[in-house]
């Protein structure tokens, strides 16, 4: 029973819309001009969702903002919330009870680890008769494997597909990249930070989805690189080095966590110099005809995470 001392915060389905765009887009300009509103009136409506938790959401800076501590924990509920909104605009009331088969779906690490499990969770209790296997592969296998004929369905970050050419794909999510370093660090009071900054410290390489690749592409484009380059393929291992000082990478929205392991505080920064965007989507082959279940599969992830059920379109790899 609720303590009749304690009001419970009341905001509505349109401020968390707007919270979850600001949050996607690292700037309250950009989320306003997504959601077609004007800036004045979102930064309103942000700072009035605040007062009613009670809570700071946002950290402003001069080239953004980003997610407080208490606004990454909020961020997980209000897209679960707007997720069961969207169900319930869309399929009121009912199971989909008379669907059934199996489909088989390979993921990398990170997309199954940090994206994908919850709108998965949702889809078994909306389609309880349809099995979802579920295999984590690497990239270059499920890419493999799709060329040939033999996957039904992969989801992965398509920014790191190398052949497209007989693959139909759908982009889910775009998750923005930026520096991560710890709350004491000397750079972790700027509100962006440039490649010379960055490469006076020891930068880590995650060793998973082919993090190491890509860092080692932005730092050649750079020009520049680091004193020396440390290499996990633990992401919290990766977490805890950034949060005890030793060193700083760049990765992506989709993977921060404000937090290490022990408790120990991580920042997030925008850098100077603009980062492809990495695209987290789904990969089919054009030989192999979708089944019913595949289908439902890709609709249902293509609605619960806002993307266009019939875009098939690609933006270039990084």
């Amino acid at each position: 029973m609720t303590n009749p001392t304690w009001p419970v915060p009341r905001f509505t389905l349109r401020q968390l819309h707007y919270f979850a765009a600001v949050a996607r887009t690292g700037q309250i300009s950009a989320a306003a001009v997504e959601v077609g509103l004007s800036q004045s009136a979102m930064t309103l409506a942000v700072a009035e969702l605040e007062r009613v938790l009670g809570a700071p959401l946002l950290e402003r800076g001069r080239s953004g903002v980003a997610l407080t501590a208490e606004g990454q924990a909020f961020l997980q509920h209000a897209h679960a919330v707007l997720l069961t909104a969207d169900e319930a605009a869309r399929l009121p009331f009912r199971r989909q009870d008379g669907l059934t088969g199996c489909v088989e779906l390979a993921a990398t690490y990170t997309v199954l680890g940090y994206f994908l499990l919850p709108a998965l969770a949702r889809f078994q209790q909306l389609f309880p008769a349809v099995q979802v296997r579920l295999i984590e592969l690497p990239r270059p296998e499920i890419e493999a494997r799709l060329h040939a004929g033999r996957l039904q369905l992969a989801a992965l970050l398509l920014s790191n597909l190398e052949r497209t050419d007989d693959l139909h794909c759908r982009v889910l999510a775009h998750s923005r990249r930026q520096l991560w370093v710890a709350a004491e660090h000397a750079l972790a009071g700027l509100g962006s930070a440039g490649w010379p900054e960055i490469a006076r410290h020891p930068y880590i390489l995650p060793l998973v989805d082919e993090g190491d690749t890509n860092a080692l592409r932005y730092w050649q484009a750079a020009g520049c690189a680091p004193p020396t380059f440390i290499r996990t393929s633990s992401m919290e291992a990766l977490r805890e080095m950034v949060a005890l000082g030793m060193g700083v990478t760049i990765l992506s929205d989709m993977v921060f966590r404000p937090w290490s392991l022990d408790g120990r505080r991580i920042r997030a920064i925008p850098v100077d110099d603009r980062l492809p965007v990495m695209e987290v989507g789904l990969a089919w082959p054009r030989v192999r005809p979708a089944d019913p279940c595949t289908e439902a599969l890709q609709d249902f992830l293509a609605r619960a995470f806002g993307g266009n059920a019939g875009d098939t379109s690609r933006v270039n790899t990084i």
